[in-house]
C-alpha cells in the first residue's frame, strides 16, 4: 500500500532514531541550560559576581527564543528539518565551547546567547519531526519522549557539573555540555531522513491561517502555565527549605524527585492520554501541580510535594504538545511551533519576574509559591477554550480537524 513501510525498506526502523537524536539534542538542552544554576555558588565566587547577574546568565540562554523563534521557523520552512535541527544543535556545542574558553562573565553570557539560539531551531522544529514519524498513538509516545528527555538532562546537570568545576575547574562543565550537543548533532545528522509519510511542505514563505495562529499561540500559554510553575518549584523551594531547617540531603532527594520523577510520569501520560481523555488527564495534572506548589508554601512536606509536582503534576505535557503541534496543518507545523514557542518564552520570561514581586510582597519565597499555583490554574480555562476553538470548522478547504480524536 502507499506510504506503507516493509521490512525491506531502507526507512524502517529510522523513526526510533530520529526519536533519539530528538531525546539526546533535548538532553544536551536540559543539561546547558541549568549548567550556571548548578554552578552558581562556584561562578559567584569565581567572578564575585551578585545573584542579579548570577540570574542574568540563566536568562541568557531562553532570551534568543523570544526573538528568533519566528524567524527560525521560517527557515525551517524553506530549508528543512535537516539543515535546521542539525545547524541547532551543532550551535549548542559552538556556544558550549565560547562559555567553557570564556575569561570574564560576558564570554559566558555570550556562549549562553549562542547556545540558547541553536537551541531554538532544535525546540520550534522538534514537534514537526516527531509528528512526520508518528502517527496515531504513537504521536503521544514520540511527543512524551522528546518532552521527558528535558529534566534527565537538568538532572545530570545537578549531579555532574559541580564534581566536574570541583575536580577540573568550571569551563570542564561547559566543555561537557558541548561533548553533549556535539554527540546529538552528529546523530541527528548522520541519520536523520525525511519521512516518506510526511505531507510536502512547500518552500515559499507564508504563515499559518488565523485560525491556527490563535490555536497555536494559546497553546503556547497553556504550556507556558505549566512549565513556569514547574520551575518556580525548582527556583524557590531550596531556599524556603533552607529556611525552614531542612537538611541539604532532604532538599537534594526532594529535587531529584521533581527532576527525574517527570521522565515515567510524561511518558506513562502520554500513553495513557488516549485511554481516558485528554482533558482527563490534563485536570489531574494541573490539579496536582497547583495543590503540591501551594501544600509546599504552607506546610513542610517536601517529598510529599515533591512527588505531587514532579510525579502526578507532570502526566500531561504530552497532551499540551500534541495541541500546539496539532493546532495547524502539516505545512504549517514549522512555522506553527515557532508562534508556540514565541509565546512560551514571553510568558516563561514574565512569569519568575512576576512570581519574585508576589515573594517580596508576601515577604517569603511562599509568596512566590502561592502565585506560582494560581498561575497553573490558569491553564485549566487556556485548555478548556482551545478544545472549544479547535472543535470549530476549519476556515482553508478541507475537512475540519479535532486537536484530539476520540475521547480526547
Amino acid at each position: 500500500m502507499p506510504g506503507q513501510r516493509t521490512k525491506e525498506d531502507p526507512l524502517a526502523g529510522r523513526q526510533w532514531l530520529i526519536l533519539c537524536a530528538i531525546a539526546f539534542s533535548r538532553i544536551a538542552f536540559g543539561y546547558q541550560f541549568q549548567t550556571v544554576g548548578s554552578l552558581g555558588p562556584v561562578l559567584v565566587q569565581a567572578f564575585a559576581m551578585d545573584f542579579t547577574l548570577l540570574g542574568s546568565l540563566v536568562g541568557a540562554y531562553m532570551l534568543p527564543g523570544i526573538f528568533a523563534s519566528i524567524p527560525l521557523g521560517l527557515l525551517g520552512r524553506r530549508f528543512g528539518d535537516h539543515v535546521m535541527v542539525g545547524s541547532g544543535v551543532s550551535l549548542m556545542a559552538v556556544g558550549g565551547l565560547v562559555a567553557a574558553y570564556a575569561a570574564s562573565t560576558r564570554g559566558i553570557y555570550a556562549g549562553r546567547l549562542i547556545s540558547g539560539t541553536g537551541a531554538v531551531a532544535m525546540i520550534v522544529l522538534q514537534g514537526k519531526v516527531v509528528a512526520d514519524w508518528f502517527h496515531g498513538r504513537q504521536l503521544m509516545f514520540g511527543l512524551g519522549v522528546s518532552v521527558a528527555a528535558f529534566p534527565i538532562g537538568v538532572g545530570m546537570a545537578q549531579l555532574i557539573a559541580p564534581p566536574l568545576a570541583n575536580a577540573f575547574g568550571w569551563p570542564a562543565a561547559f566543555l561537557f555540555g558541548a561533548g553533549l550537543a556535539a554527540g546529538a548533532a552528529a546523530w541527528f545528522i548522520g541519520f536523520y531522513r525525511q519521512s516518506p509519510l510526511a505531507a510536502p511542505v512547500p518552500r515559499r514563505f507564508s504563515f499559518p491561517s488565523r485560525h491556527e495562529c490563535v490555536l497555536v499561540m494559546l497553546a503556547g500559554a497553556i504550556w507556558t502555565f505549566y512549565t513556569s510553575p514547574y520551575s518556580a518549584l525548582l527556583a524557590y523551594a531550596p531556599s524556603l527549605l533552607t529556611r525552614r531547617g531542612e537538611t541539604a540531603g532532604a532538599i537534594a532527594l526532594m529535587i531529584t524527585i521533581a527532576t527525574w520523577g517527570n521522565v515515567p510520569a510524561i511518558l506513562l501520560g502520554g500513553r495513557f492520554a488516549n485511554r481516558f481523555g485528554h482533558l482527563n488527564l490534563f485536570l489531574v495534572g494541573t490539579t496536582a501541580l497547583a495543590v503540591g506548589l501551594a501544600l509546599l508554601g504552607v506546610e513542610s512536606w517536601p517529598l510529599t510535594c515533591a512527588f505531587l509536582v514532579g510525579v502526578v503534576g507532570c502526566v500531561h505535557p504530552s497532551v499540551i504538545m500534541a495541541a500546539g503541534t496539532l493546532s495547524a496543518r502539516p505545512e504549517n507545523r514549522a512555522v506553527g511551533m515557532s508562534l508556540f514557542y514565541t509565546t512560551y518564552y514571553i510568558g516563561g520570561t514574565a512569569v519568575p519576574t512576576l512570581c519574585g514581586r508576589a515573594a517580596d510582597f508576601y515577604g517569603g519565597a511562599e509568596g512566590a509559591l502561592f502565585c506560582a499555583a494560581g498561575i497553573a490554574l490558569l491553564g485549566v480555562p487556556a485548555f478548556l477554550l482551545h478544545r472549544r476553538l479547535a472543535a470549530r470548522p476549519a476556515p482553508y478547504p478541507g475537512p475540519a480537524r479535532k486537536i484530539a480524536p476520540g475521547r480526547a
